[in-house]
C-alpha cells in the first residue's frame, strides 16, 4: 500500500493548477489531444486553468461552426484536478450561452453515462443536438488531469475535430486567452439526473432479471472512481445480490495498491490495481472493478483476474448466441493489437470482423448504425448494442461489461473464465502479452512513420512473415506502428504517447516459449530498423 510519501499533495496540486501558466512555445505545455483527449499534470504545467479555459472556448467555437445548439452534457471523475477544471469549463460554457447539464447531486459522472445521455437526447432529432465533455485522465495517477470532447454521435471525437480544437486552443494560449469568454454566473447550468436515467435503462442492454434470479454473489470495486455512486442504486433498482466492497472516494487514492513501477494507477484490469479484489474473491461468485471514469472493466473470477482479451472473446461468443434481436449481419469490432482469439470466435459465428487502429472512435459509426454489435479494445474497454439491436453507448462502458459477466455466469452456469476455457477447448489456445521497450524521441518518430518496405526482416521466430501492416484492415487507417504476421503468431509495435517507450504486443499460437521468442525477435527487428533509419 502507498506510504505518505507516495501520495500527491492535493493543496499544492490545486495551487499549481491556478498558478502555473503554460508557455505555448514549449511543446510539453501546449494543448495536445491524444486518443483520449488532453492529459497532463498541473505540476508539469501541462494541465492548468489556462489550458481548460482555452480548450473549452475552442469547443464552444466548434459548436457554433457546426450549428450544435442543444445542451452540453458535462461530467467529471474523482481526480483532484477534475473539480477545478469543471469550474473553469463552466465559466466558459456559461459565458458562451451553452446550456450545460451537470449532475443533479453535484457528484461524479462516468464516461458511459455522458455518452448515454447524449444519444438519448439526440435520438430522432435533426436539430438541437447535444454533445458532451468528460473531465478525466482515465486510470492515470492522482496528479494528472484529463479533458475530452464527445460530439453529437456520443463517442470520442474524430481526429479532424480534436485537431481543430487543439489548434484553436493553442492559439488562445499564444494570445494570452484573448477572446476567451468567462462568467461566474450560472445561467444555463441545469441539473440532470444522470444516475436515474442511466440505471433505469440498464435492463434494455443487460438481462438484469437473469442476474437477480440467479442469486449470484457479486463483489464490485469502483476503485474510488466516478461509478462509486451508481452501483448502490443499480443494486437496489434491480434487486441483485451485489456488494460495493469499497465505497470510498479520496483524490489521493491512498486505498489503491501501488502499480508495478511504484505509481498509483486505477487500472482495473491490472493485477496490481485489482490486488484487494483478488484477496477477497472467494467471498463472491464473481467480482469486477472499474477505472476512474468507468470506461474500463476488470473481471475477477474464482480462478483470478481475467486477461482483457480473453474476456472480450467470451463476451462476443455469448452475445452472438444470446442476442436474438440483434441484426443478423452485425459485425465485431476489434483493435489491430487485440488477440486472435477474437478472430476465431468471430469466424465461429460467421460474423464480419472489423479490425481498426487503437482508439474507440473507430467503432462509433458501426455502433450507431448497428452494423457492429460489439466493439472492444485490448485495454479492457468495450461497448455493445442494446438487447433490441439499437445503440447503447458509442464510448466504452465498464459498467455494462461487469454486469455482462454476471449475466454470462447466470445464464450459462459458468463464470467467464470457465467459459474461456471451454472456448480454448473448441478453438485452440493462444498466448498473448504486451511488453514495453525503451525508445528515444527519434526512435518513436521513426516507428510512427515506418514503411514496411524498409524493414529488412523476412522471418519471425523461424517462420516466414506473411504480412507487414501499417494500416488497419478494417478501415485502411494508419495505426502509427508496424504489425508483422506469420502463420504461427504476430507482433505489433507502436510508440507510447506519454512515455519514452514503445509498446510491443505479441501473440503465439503455439506456446509461451514461442511467444517469448517472438517478443525478443520483434525488439531485434525494430532495433535494426532504428539503426538503419538513423543512419
Amino acid at each position: 500500500m502507498p506510504l505518505p510519501s507516495d501520495l500527491v499533495d492535493l493543496s499544492k496540486l490545486r495551487d499549481a493548477y491556478y498558478a502555473n501558466k503554460p508557455d505555448p512555445n514549449i511543446p510539453s505545455q501546449r494543448v495536445s489531444f491524444g486518443t483520449s483527449g488532453h492529459r497532463g499534470s498541473a505540476f508539469d504545467t501541462a494541465f492548468n486553468e489556462d489550458h481548460i479555459l482555452a480548450i473549452t472556448q475552442a469547443i464552444c467555437d466548434h459548436r457554433k461552426s457546426r450549428s450544435i445548439n442543444g445542451p452540453l452534457y458535462l461530467g467529471r471523475d474523482t481526480h483532484a484536478l477534475s473539480e477545478p477544471a469543471f469550474k473553469s469549463a463552466l465559466e466558459v460554457l456559461t459565458a458562451n450561452g451553452v446550456v450545460t447539464m451537470i449532475d443533479a447531486r453535484d457528484g461524479f459522472t462516468p464516461t458511459p453515462a455522458i455518452s448515454h445521455a447524449i444519444l438519448v437526447h439526440n435520438k430522432d432529432r435533426a436539430s438541437g443536438l447535444a454533445d458532451g465533455i468528460v473531465i478525466t485522465p482515465s486510470h492515470n495517477p492522482p496528479r494528472d488531469g484529463g479533458f475530452k470532447y464527445n460530439p453529437p454521435h456520443g463517442g470520442p471525437a474524430e481526429t479532424e475535430i480534436t485537431g481543430a480544437i487543439e489548434r484553436a486552443a493553442n492559439e488562445y494560449l499564444k494570445e494570452k486567452l484573448k477572446g476567451v469568454r468567462r462568467s461566474s454566473r450560472r445561467e444555463g447550468v441545469t441539473p440532470h439526473d444522470y444516475i436515474a436515467n442511466y440505471c433505469d435503462d440498464l435492463a434494455n442492454v443487460i438481462d438484469m432479471g437473469a442476474i437477480r434470479a440467479s442469486g449470484l454473489r457479486i463483489g464490485i470495486d469502483p476503485l474510488g472512481g466516478a461509478a462509486v455512486h451508481y452501483w448502490q442504486p443499480i443494486i437496489e433498482r434491480y434487486g441483485i445480490n451485489a456488494t460495493v466492497v469499497n465505497p470510498d472516494v479520496d483524490p489521493t487514492f491512498r486505498f489503491m495498491p501501488l502499480d508495478w513501477d511504484g505509481q498509483i494507477r486505477m487500472d482495473c484490469s491490472s493485477p496490481y490495481a485489482a490486488k484487494k479484489l483478488l484477496a477477497i474473491k472467494d467471498k463472491f461468485d464473481l467480482s469486477f472493478g472499474n477505472d476512474t471514469d468507468a470506461d474500463r472493466h476488470g473481471i475477477v473470477c474464482r480462478s483470478g483476474l481475467m486477461q482483457p482479451n480473453n474476456y472480450l472473446a467470451v463476451c462476443i461468443d455469448y452475445l452472438k448466441r444470446h442476442r436474438q434481436n440483434w441484426p443478423k449481419d452485425c459485425g465485431i469490432g476489434k483493435t489491430l493489437i487485440s488477440s486472435a482469439m477474437i478472430d476465431r470466435v468471430t469466424r465461429r459465428h460467421n460474423a464480419k470482423l472489423v479490425e481498426v487502429p487503437v482508439g474507440f472512435k473507430w467503432f462509433v459509426d458501426g455502433l450507431l448504425a448497428s452494423s457492429l454489435g460489439f466493439g472492444g479494445e485490448e485495454s479492457a474497454g468495450s461497448s455493445f448494442l442494446r438487447r433490441d439491436g439499437a445503440v447503447w453507448t458509442t464510448d466504452k462502458d465498464g459498467l455494462i461489461a461487469g454486469l455482462l459477466a454476471a449475466e454470462i455466469t447466470a445464464v450459462t452456469g459458468r463464470d467467464p473464465a470457465e467459459n474461456f476455457r471451454k472456448l480454448t477447448e473448441d478453438l485452440g489456445r493462444t498466448f498473448y502479452a504486451r511488453i514495453d521497450s525503451p525508445a528515444t524521441a527519434q526512435q518513436k518518430a521513426i516507428l510512427s512513420k515506418i514503411d514496411p518496405s524498409e524493414v529488412k526482416a523476412t522471418e519471425l521466430a523461424g517462420d516466414k512473415i506473411e504480412q507487414m501492416l501499417t494500416k488497419a484492415p478494417g478501415n485502411g487507417q494508419p495505426f502509427g506502428g508496424l504489425k508483422a504476421i506469420t502463420t504461427k503468431g504476430w507482433f505489433a509495435a507502436r510508440p507510447s504517447g506519454t512515455e519514452e517507450v514503445y509498446k510491443v504486443y505479441a501473440e503465439s499460437f503455439e506456446s509461451e516459449v514461442h511467444l517469448a521468442r517472438i517478443q525478443m525477435e520483434a525488439q531485434k527487428i525494430l532495433s535494426q530498423h532504428f539503426a538503419s533509419a538513423g543512419r
